[in-house]
């Protein structure tokens, strides 16, 4: 996830729910991205999405455009966040991983 075009930390999912983990440089002389979310070193964990992430995913006509266009079921706030994550209005820029090369 990007705030101004600097990495400010990693968001991720797993079968215990999500988490947010600042970038240690960016805790250096960042500001937090989020009033909910204050700069710390510990990982902010919530079973559901953030609600300051979940309000970054489309709703409405434009969700459904997107989960058709590109198969991703219109629940996976996710997996719509991370197809979508770099035409977000702005400051935040949220991209997937770079693919692991093998």
């Amino acid at each position: 996830m990007l705030y101004q075009g600097r990495l400010a930390g990693i968001l991720e999912e797993d079968e215990e729910g999500f988490s947010f983990t600042y970038d240690s440089e960016y805790l250096a002389g960042g500001v937090p991205i989020s009033y909910q979310l204050k700069l710390r070193e510990a990982a902010y964990e919530s079973k559901d999405l953030m609600p300051f992430f979940e309000n970054l995913v489309s709703e409405g006509w434009l969700r459904k455009l997107q989960s058709r266009q590109q198969k991703i079921d219109e629940n996976d706030r996710f997996g719509l966040l991370l197809a979508n994550g770099r035409d977000l209005v702005g400051a935040v820029t949220v991209e997937p991983p770079p693919e692991s090369e093998v």
